[in-house]
Parts: C-alpha cells; sequence; structure tokens
C-alpha cells in the first residue's frame, strides 16, 4: 500500500510548468527522501499534498483517496517551507492549539504538546513568547506542530534548517523512533545530514521523477564497497582473489563492485587479509556511495 501516488501530475504558474505529467510512489511506513535541485518542484508537490493548492492535471492519491481536509482530519501533519508561526503566542499554546485542531481532546492536546515540547528541548521554553526564541528553537518548534497527534503521514520541508548539530541529531533520532507505521516524507537540501535515516528516496528534476526506490538499492550499498587506501592496491591479487567482482581506481579510493549482495561481507574480509598480506593500510571502508555523489551523477 501507498502512502502517496501521484500519477501524471502536472501544475503550472502562469507561464511557469512547475510539474510536468510527475508520477511517483511512497510506500506507507516508509521514511522518503524527497530531493532534487532548487526548483524542481519540490515545494510545489508539498503543496498540491497538504491542500494549499491544486493540480492541472493528473491523480493524486493520498492515504486511499484524494485531498480532503475533513477525511485527513487528524492524519496528516505538515511543515511548509519557512512556516510562520505566531509571535505572541507560547509555544504550548500553538502545540495545544493545534493538538485540538487535529481531533484530541484537552487532557491528550495538554500531554501531547508537552510530550514534544520534551523531546525537542523546549520544555524550558514552554510559556515563552515565540517571538522571544532563537530560529532554531522556532524551527523546532514548527518541526513539532507537524509531529503533533502521530498523524498516519507527516511532511517536513527543511525540518533540521536552521538546527545545530546536536540538536538535528537528536530530530534525526526521534523521526527513526516514529510510530510503527507512520510515513515521513522529508524534504531536504542537507543530504549528508539526512540520507543516514532515509529508507526510500523519491529524485525529482524539472517537474519530473526521475528515480524513486529503496535508498539502499538508489546508492549501491548491496553491491558496490569504496576503499580509501594510503597505498597503492594490489589489483591484481584482488581480481585473481575474487574474479567475480569488479575493482577500479577512481582518484585516490578503490572501488569494489560486487554482482550481488549475497557473500559480500565475507568478500570484504577476503580483501582485507589481501591488502594486510601486501601491507596496505585502509584510512576508510563505505558501503556505496552517498546519496550526494549519486544526486550530482544523476544531473551530469
Amino acid at each position: 500500500m501507498n502512502a502517496i501516488t501521484f500519477e501524471g501530475v502536472g501544475k503550472k504558474f502562469g507561464r511557469t510548468q512547475a510539474l510536468h505529467q510527475l508520477s511517483f510512489q511512497i510506500p506507507v511506513g516508509t521514511l522518503c527522501g524527497f530531493v532534487g535541485p532548487n526548483g524542481a518542484g519540490k515545494t510545489t508537490t508539498f503543496s498540491l499534498i497538504g491542500g494549499f493548492c491544486t493540480a492541472d492535471e493528473g491523480k493524486i492519491d493520498i492515504l486511499g483517496g484524494p485531498f480532503d481536509p475533513w477525511r485527513l482530519k487528524g492524519i496528516l501533519g505538515v511543515l511548509p517551507q519557512d512556516a510562520d508561526l505566531g509571535d505572541r503566542h507560547s509555544p504550548f499554546e500553538l502545540l495545544y492549539h493545534l493538538g485540538r485542531l487535529q481531533g484530541l481532546n484537552t487532557a491528550s492536546a495538554t500531554e501531547e504538546a508537552d510530550h514534544w515540547l520534551r523531546d525537542l528541548h523546549l520544555s524550558d521554553r514552554r510559556n515563552r513568547p515565540i517571538g522571544s526564541l532563537s530560529h532554531g528553537m522556532r524551527r523546532r518548534v514548527a518541526v513539532a506542530s507537524a509531529l503533533i497527534g502521530h498523524p498516519q503521514l507527516v511532511l517536513l520541508d527543511e525540518p533540521t534548517a536552521g538546527l545545530d548539530p546536536v540538536e538535528a541529531q537528536s530530530l534525526r533520532e526521534l523521526l527513526v523512533k516514529r510510530p510503527k507505521g507512520q510515513t515521513v516524507v522529508i524534504s531536504s537540501h542537507h543530504l549528508d545530514e539526512i540520507e543516514r535515516i532515509f529508507d526510500w528516496v523519491v529524485m525529482i528534476q524539472n517537474g519530473k521523477c526521475i528515480q524513486q526506490e529503496p535508498l539502499s538499492d538508489v546508492v549501491g550499498r548491496g553491491e558496490r564497497i569504496i576503499w580509501r587506501l594510503s597505498g597503492a592496491a594490489p589489483l591484481t591479487a584482488l581480481q585473481q582473489a575474487l574474479p567475480d567482482h569488479l575493482f577500479l581506481i577512481e582518484g585516490e579510493d578503490l572501488h569494489q563492485r560486487a554482482p550481488s549482495a549475497a557473500g559480500l561481507d565475507e568478500a570484504t574480509l577476503r580483501v582485507m587479509q589481501i591488502l594486510l598480506e601486501h601491507q596496505v593500510a585502509v584510512r576508510e571502508v563505505r558501503r556505496g556511495i552517498s546519496l550526494e555523489e549519486h544526486f550530482f551523477q544523476r544531473r551530469a
């Protein structure tokens, strides 16, 4: 089952065609990275899912049906790009109010508001005016506004923008520990920060989907290992020991490609043994390329 399905969706703003027959699927329960360059159509796509605008053509299915604010009440949470918060209200007042709008009763809305303030390290700012908070704190309140009530589907547009490394890591840990079955879709330019928690990726460019599949397949974690060595790689010995693998030198790195994920761990041990026999030290080992590297390769 899919949480979101786009089929041939088009959207135009004046003379600008933002989306061109956009089609993709995001399975239920995934933590999905929705990535692409500036102007690719990410924010427009989020706006269509969140009901902020309507498509000119195509079909959009959200949790089993078209956008309907009454049907999606309490099961869809959205953090728009550059979300603006009311300066006069406190974080607790805002989250409590949003919890009530999501259908929570008074006690549950109070409990949920305090839960997210605690988990996002804002309890000491519970009753302060939002206008008095730093940019990073305001961003955490905005993130909490999309998560309150534990909706089935959450859209987060640049959730780590303005967060320091500690708070960004804390947010990533919260998202990984999300309730079972909850689908979270993250649009972010910080691929190196976010990619470690994705399990599904949708990549768009010029308003079209150019790739959608599990992250492990996108970056080749099941068939590719990159070795950074302190000396020359013994290519002949490696190729003789593992004839079904391909070994290439790219810049400072030794790239190992396996025919499949089966036995890759065992093959890695054999490579390390050969490097040790040839007195070549290993400085770094990576399974697959980074999502950022893959992104630039697709754009080239």
